[in-house]
């Protein structure tokens, strides 16, 4: 058994140095050539630790950025603003690869080396995206609750007399966020010289929100064709506020159903997971018999069907 551990632990340092040689780019000149010689010929700053740590983590997250941009997908720095996490996406990285080594490393001292070890440590790297994904829902709830309310601001706004920028700007002072940092960042953008256009299309982006992309696209249509902005953002308010109130009187009315569905689909999986982790040699036949490996795989494929039938029945789009 110590034999495998070591083994196991040997490959998995060989796995994470490869990982780091393969993100580490190539140079063109050896070390001698270009120690503390920068492009102008002059003496650069040394990096410290932290950069040179932070280096291979950031070609991959520059990497992974770069294929989800072709793929029409947002880069990872675009998860991390959606989701209001201060992290660079090479920290982001980072995260994902110490959860990975940590899960593979607790699953190899519970279970030694074997299937496990793999499943923990693909389970644990994917928990941070998990993470991200679920701010990124709870922020666009609250910024979509925030929008009839801001709307209402930024008519009365311009009814006053101020004009887009200063409304939004006026409006984003007095809210709270994430409308107002999405308000805030506009105005910084516009300061800068992006076009009204260009940063209210940037914000959309940034959210992804389905109600802000009609508000951005009343407003870029009255820039082209001309009319009254307040009298459009109040139609438009109040539709939104209508929306909202029949998505909570539906969530209200579909609550015990959408719990019901969770527990029905959780509860098998929470109970094994137990079993395995406490009593395995209780539990170890069902991953070692064909029998028990085909009980496994039908109540898998029962317990994903029911979850689908019921979030079909309980979720509508308003």
């Amino acid at each position: 058994m110590s034999g495998i551990v070591v083994f196991a632990a040997i490959a998995a340092v060989g796995v994470l140095l490869a990982s780091f040689a393969l993100a580490i780019p190539a140079r063109a000149q050896s070390e001698d050539d270009l120690d503390g010689i920068g492009p102008s010929g002059g003496r650069v700053v040394p990096q410290t630790i932290r950069e040179r740590v932070n280096q291979p983590f950031q070609v991959l997250a520059d990497r992974s950025s770069q294929r989800r941009r072709l793929n029409g997908g947002l880069t990872l720095g675009e998860h991390l603003v959606r989701a209001n996490l201060k992290l660079r996406p090479s920290e982001f990285v980072m995260i994902q690869f110490g959860f990975l080594i940590a899960g593979a490393f607790i699953s190899l001292l519970r279970f030694g080396f074997g299937p496990q070890f793999v499943f923990t440590g693909v389970f644990a790297y994917l928990l941070p995206m998990r993470f991200v994904r679920y701010r990124q829902r709870q922020r666009l709830k609250a910024l979509n609750r925030q929008l009839p309310d801001t709307l209402s601001l930024l008519s009365n706004a311009l009814k006053a007399g101020l004009s887009l920028p200063q409304a939004m700007e006026t409006t984003g002072r007095n809210t709270v966020a994430p409308i107002a940092d999405e308000l805030g960042r506009v105005i910084r953008e516009m300061n800068i010289g992006n076009s009204t256009e260009r940063a209210l299309s940037n914000m959309v982006r940034r959210t992804g929100s389905e109600d802000l992309d009609l508000i951005v696209t009343a407003i870029t249509i009255q820039a082209s064709v001309g009319g009254n902005l307040a009298r459009v953002l109040d139609s438009i308010s109040h539709t939104i506020r209508q929306r909202v109130q029949i998505k909570g009187q539906i969530s209200a009315m579909t609550a015990q159903a959408r719990a019901s569905g969770w527990v029905i689909t959780l509860l098998p999986v929470i109970v094994a997971t137990i079993l395995y982790f406490t009593t395995p040699t209780y539990f170890r036949p069902m991953f070692q018999d064909r029998l028990g490996i085909a009980l496994l795989f039908m109540a898998g494929i029962s317990v994903a069907v029911g979850n689908m039938f019921i979030r079909r029945i309980v979720n509508f789009r308003v």
